[in-house]
This record gives C-alpha cells, sequence and structure tokens, in this order.
C-alpha cells in the first residue's frame, strides 16, 4: 500500500441510485444520472479536470430529499438538485 496526497481539490458526490421501491436519486423522474453528466460536462468544460472530481454515489442515505449532491472536502449538502442548479454548484466548487 502507498499513501500520498489526493490530486483533486475537491470531490463532487453525485447520487445516481436506484431502488425497486421508494424513492431513489436516480429512479424515473428524479434525474440522478442527468445531474451527474451535468456537472461531470460542466466541470471539464470549466477547465475543473483534474482538480475536482465528479463521480457517481450509491446511496447518501436521504433519498426522500433528492436527488443529492455532496462536496468534499468542504462538506456541502446539496438536496432536492434539479439541472437547472448545476451551474450554481459549479460556481460554487470553482470560487
Amino acid at each position: 500500500m502507498e499513501k500520498k496526497a489526493s490530486p483533486y481539490k475537491r470531490f463532487v458526490c453525485v447520487c445516481t441510485n436506484t431502488r425497486d421501491q421508494g424513492q431513489a436519486c436516480a429512479n424515473p423522474g428524479r434525474r440522478g444520472d442527468a445531474i451527474w453528466a451535468a456537472l461531470k460536462a460542466g466541470a471539464a468544460k470549466a477547465g475543473l479536470k483534474g482538480k475536482v472530481r465528479v463521480t457517481r454515489s450509491g446511496g447518501l442515505g436521504l433519498c426522500e430529499h433528492g436527488p443529492n449532491v455532496l462536496v468534499y472536502p468542504e462538506g456541502e449538502w446539496y438536496s432536492g438538485v434539479k439541472t437547472g442548479d448545476v451551474a450554481e454548484i459549479l460556481k460554487n466548487i470553482s470560487d
């Protein structure tokens, strides 16, 4: 095992969990996958590639409030995210 510092300044975890029953962030109509794709493309377009890692996440535990996005190391939590919110999230992580 080799321990190194993270090459990324921030991690953006987007819940793309689905469930057979109940509400999950990527179930039909919830758009978790679309939010992940928009954040990933937006980060690349903003020149954040290599600085910010946008990644899919399994359930973050609060699907009833989702779709959810979690930004580390700040620990910022966004819930009820819509694709129209992506620009604001990107602005916040690029500051």
